[in-house]
């Protein structure tokens, strides 16, 4: 008898509300921080250049992107990588969020733990997420029960990187708080606005690995009911 869909959907509801809170969250403050100047008067650029040269890191580049909230490290490259409005932004969100990437930059160098567990489980992830739909597709809708069991184990990978992903991030955004508070980039009273705003990008990363979480143990429902038929 083929699987279903339609039983255990209650599993979704709470990540999906904690993640349309995440982005609201997320959209409030950055929206917020990105019309505040900050006193230093450094574009988001020039604040990550002193934080990773701080830290000895002069040799990692700069890279401008386009798009919205498109900031991140290359590990491979070694380089960070900001969007136009970071990079060029004198606000206290430009600052928050570059500073950010320059602290994966960081974690780099200090051979922090769970970036390599992380960076380690980026190849077999993109391997899981791309054959995951197939297989649950194959394996629910056919009722072919050991693809279905593929298929969920695909999607526990999945959830497993979402999970090493929140130290990570974490992390992150302490060191580049501390780093710049350690350079005086920022002051006591930006630091709070720093905060919120790194806070708020977290909680994203918070809700997601709910949400897979939760599409996770949907998924073992579905198939459990399913054996017992």
């Amino acid at each position: 008898m083929p699987m279903i869909f339609d039983q255990y959907w209650w599993f979704i509801i709470p990540g999906l509300v904690l993640g349309l809170y995440a982005q609201f969250r997320l959209s409030a403050a950055y929206g917020h921080y990105s019309r505040v100047p900050t006193n230093s008067g450094l574009s988001g650029a020039e604040a990550a250049r002193e934080v990773l040269n701080g830290s000895g890191l002069n040799n990692v580049e700069i890279h401008e992107v386009g798009g919205h909230l498109t900031d991140h490290y290359d590990p491979r490259k070694r380089a960070l990588f900001l969007s136009s409005e970071n990079y060029h932004g004198r606000t206290i969100a430009a600052v928050g969020v570059a500073a950010h990437e320059a602290g994966h930059a960081l974690q780099h160098a200090a051979a922090y733990a769970p970036l390599h567990i992380r960076m380690a489980l980026v190849p077999i992830t993109n391997i899981a997420t791309s054959a995951f739909y197939g297989l649950m597709f194959l394996g629910m809708i056919m009722g072919m029960a050991k693809l279905a069991l593929a298929g969920i184990v695909a999607f526990g990978i999945i959830t497993l990187f979402q999970l090493v992903t929140l130290p990570v991030e974490f992390d992150a955004s302490s060191r580049a708080k501390a780093q710049l508070l350690r350079l005086g980039l920022i002051d006591g009273q930006e630091r709070t606005g720093v905060s919120r705003v790194l806070g708020a990008a977290a909680m994203t990363y918070v809700a997601a690995m709910v949400t897979a979480l939760m599409q996770l143990l949907h998924f073992i429902m579905i198939f459990r009911g399913n054996d017992r038929n």
